[in-house]
C-alpha cells in the first residue's frame, strides 16, 4: 500500500503542472511532505500525514504576530499553531 501512495503522487507531479496545483500554506507542500512521510515512515504515518494535511491546508487558518516572543505563527482549523519556519513564505510576505 506503501507504493501505491507513492506511485499515486508521483502520478500527480507528473501530469498536473505546478502552475495549476493548490497553493499550499505550508512550506514543504502538502504532497512533498506526504511522499517523504510515507517513504520514510511506511503507509499508515503517510495516511495520516495525507489527513493533517488534507484537514489544515485549507481556508480556517490565520496568521498572527505572537505578542509574548514577537514571531509570527499561523494557527490551523485543527487549533494546532505552526511556526515561521513551516509557513510557506508567499504567506509572510
Amino acid at each position: 500500500m506503501k507504493y501505491l501512495i507513492l506511485l499515486v503522487i508521483k502520478i500527480y507531479w507528473k501530469t498536473i503542472p505546478p502552475s495549476r496545483r493548490r497553493k499550499c500554506i505550508f512550506r514543504k507542500s502538502c504532497s512533498k511532505y506526504v511522499f517523504k512521510t510515507t517513504q520514510e515512515q511506511g503507509f499508515s504515518k503517510g495516511l495520516k500525514a495525507f489527513w493533517f494535511r488534507y484537514k489544515n491546508c485549507r481556508g480556517g487558518f490565520q496568521i498572527f504576530k505572537n505578542p509574548i516572543s514577537n514571531n509570527v505563527q499561523i494557527i490551523l482549523p485543527s487549533q494546532i499553531i505552526i511556526e515561521r519556519e513551516e509557513i510557506a513564505e508567499r504567506l509572510l510576505k
